[in-house]
């Protein structure tokens, strides 16, 4: 399961580690938490799926306090969801340059797997939702994800820890060009990731937002 784990985390933890370095684009539209090619992610969306997430972790807990601790080990939702949601097209946009194709079949070759080893397809949604931040029903559109990662770098003879791979992703985010409302900080291209950008003109969501009812 530890190897299944990492790979959940793949992208995302390597970014976090991730300097600054050069972004793309102006500021996006208007109505937008980003812009990625010709598709716009509005604000709207983004928070549709950040209530997804509380509502799980509302649903997976017994009290309040409970809650607001699962709320506060994931205050920076909102950036980490639309960093994955760029991410995902980015990715989606490198492995189709590449040729790669995900199935249907071997998503759910790969779900049914993954709940043999955590036991059930409810500890298994349980885990991704504690751990990473991934709803239920987001849950096969993650696995797709990890799938479309392990492809690729199958396709480029490496892996997804290697310089190769991440050449891959900052050369489609660069085709995209990603443009991200600067409240959620900055697309790096080099690194196909999101940074913070220090913006004091944009307040920021407040902790009484991040936690409002489901």
């Amino acid at each position: 399961m530890h190897r299944r784990r990492r790979t959940a985390l793949l992208l995302s933890a390597a970014i976090a580690a991730a300097p600054l370095l050069t972004a793309c684009g102006n500021d996006a539209r208007p109505g937008a938490a980003a812009v990625v090619g010709d598709q716009r992610i509005t604000v709207a969306q983004l928070e549709n799926r950040v209530d997804e997430v509380r509502a799980a972790q509302r649903a997976a807990v017994a009290d309040d306090a409970q809650y607001a601790q699962a709320v506060a080990k994931t205050g920076s939702l909102a950036r980490d969801t639309l960093h994955g949601m760029v991410l995902d097209r980015v990715l989606h946009r490198a492995a189709q340059d590449a040729g790669v194709t995900v199935t249907r079949k071997e998503i759910q070759e790969m779900r049914s797997g993954l709940e043999q080893q955590v036991g059930g397809a409810e500890a298994l949604e349980t885990a991704w939702l504690q751990q990473y931040s991934v709803a239920p029903e987001r849950l096969d559109e993650n696995l797709r994800l990890q799938l479309e990662a392990q492809k690729l770098a199958a396709k480029l003879g490496t892996d997804t820890s290697r310089p190769e791979f991440w050449k891959a992703l900052s050369e489609a985010s660069a085709k995209l060009g990603v443009d991200l409302n600067p409240r959620y900080g900055r697309w790096d291209v080099e690194r196909s990731g999101r940074v913070d950008a220090r913006t004091p003109w944009v307040r920021e969501v407040t902790a009484a937002q991040e936690q409002r009812p489901a």
